[in-house]
């Protein structure tokens, strides 16, 4: 592949999966952590602005090194060329429990 490889890392994150690209992946050393630098975004010259690509820049925007737990990571895949970053909700969410919780029940509404 090229000298400065480019990955698609694909990860849960509240009831919501983000797409994102990046440079520089590792194995932190923090225990069950992955290490991702150098995010990678469109061009900002573009015609076409994506909001939710948009929604990412702003999110992504000052942050040097993201630290994503193992167990949300769905995929990582080394790529020629980036795409473009994107946020989609998971429909349904509510019936699966996030891993860790803290175990006490929301309440319930009288509706």
């Amino acid at each position: 592949m090229s000298v400065n490889p480019t990955y698609k890392v694909i990860f849960y994150n509240q009831n919501q999966v983000y797409e994102v690209y990046a440079r520089a992946i590792y194995q932190s050393e923090m225990y069950g952590f992955i290490e991702v630098e150098e995010f990678v975004f469109g061009e900002k010259s573009a015609m076409i602005v994506d909001p939710g690509e948009e929604k990412l820049k702003g999110e992504f925007a000052k942050v040097k090194r993201s630290y994503i737990p193992l167990h949300s990571i769905i995929r990582i895949d080394e790529v020629e060329k980036e795409g473009a970053a994107k946020v989609v909700d998971i429909k349904g969410g509510d019936k699966v429990a996030q891993f860790p919780f803290s175990g006490v029940p929301k309440p319930q509404s009288d509706a």
